[in-house]
């Protein structure tokens, strides 16, 4: 009996906000989990950076045009099996809905959407369809705060004491951006630090009492009661708040009751390992964030 080969079927994607910071992690994790990137939207045109990672991908500066590349792909049977969304937050809802239209899965950087309404709408759009919506949740794929969660998990009965301080350095661009409107980026605490409330969330339970000490545009930060920790957390895109002596324009630190926890490497290659499980069938959907989507939106509400 001859021994049959098997072949890794090739997935297609499409990506909308190809300019952006962000876009380049998820065209390497395209390419570094063996698949094709074969149209790209941005009505910016400063994406020379596809040339490393897919120089024969189809560019579009205009949403039609790009709507009609896809819909003919579609008819000529080549229709692409998912839509990676990168652009501006409060687009996102918007362009998940427009690759679940068109039938494909959907993969969207973080935020999934601003406000929890936006996340019951993309529910019954997804219901309504036979494909999904993942968001890229890096941090639970962190070897870290995998192991940490495990040690939460293992003691139900204990209460745990977090100081959680990020800050990542912006420079005056970023105000004049669409990252300075908080009605289009949601704010500091939701453009910067979802991914740390997910994180808190995920491993140490759901809100209970929620206080905010500072807020400005710059920085944001506050207690958060937790079903297994008190939480005391500082987000900022100010460089002055970077202790003197780390030489360095990003610094992220968290304390667990007297230990602290080192997360500062590992971070390379999230997106790809998030590309790789939903892939494999797994990944994060809408029901993994609403929680943390509320949470963000209340925040700003106050």
């Amino acid at each position: 009996m001859s021994k049959q080969s098997t072949r890794i079927s090739i997935k297609t994607f499409a990506l909308i906000g190809a300019a952006g910071y962000i876009a380049p992690r998820h065209m390497e994790a395209i390419r570094k989990t063996g698949h094709e990137l074969v149209a790209a939207l941005d009505p910016h045109d400063s994406v020379g950076i596809l040339d490393r990672y897919f120089p024969d991908c189809h560019f579009f500066t205009e949403y039609e045009r790009f709507d009609r590349h896809l819909e003919k792909l579609k008819r000529k049977g080549k229709k692409v099996d998912y839509i990676s969304v990168c652009s501006p937050n409060y687009l996102h809802d918007a362009h998940i809905r427009f690759g679940l239209r068109y039938g494909a899965d959907v993969i969207c950087e973080k935020p999934m959407v601003l406000n929890p309404w936006n996340v019951e709408a993309i529910r019954e759009i997804e219901e309504e369809s036979s494909h999904r919506v993942f968001n890229i949740l890096q941090l639970r794929l962190h070897p870290s705060i995998i192991q940490l969660k495990k040690k939460v998990d293992s003691n139900k009965d204990k209460t745990y004491d977090i100081d959680l301080q990020y800050i990542t350095s912006r420079g005056n661009w970023y105000h004049n951006s669409w990252k300075g409107e908080i009605s289009k980026s949601g704010g500091v605490a939701t453009n910067i630090g979802v991914h740390f409330f997910d994180m808190l969330l995920w491993i140490f339970g759901s809100v209970k009492q929620m206080t905010i000490i500072e807020n400005d545009k710059d920085t944001i930060s506050g207690q958060l009661q937790l079903e297994h920790a008190k939480v005391d957390w500082l987000l900022s895109i100010d460089s002055n708040r970077i202790p003197a002596h780390q030489n360095t324009r990003t610094f992220r630190s968290m304390r667990v009751n007297d230990e602290y926890f080192d997360f500062s490497q590992g971070f390379e290659d999230l997106h790809v390992k998030s590309y790789q499980e939903i892939l494999d069938g797994n990944g994060f959907g809408v029901n993994d964030v609403k929680e943390t989507i509320a949470l963000v939106s209340r925040i700003r509400s106050i």
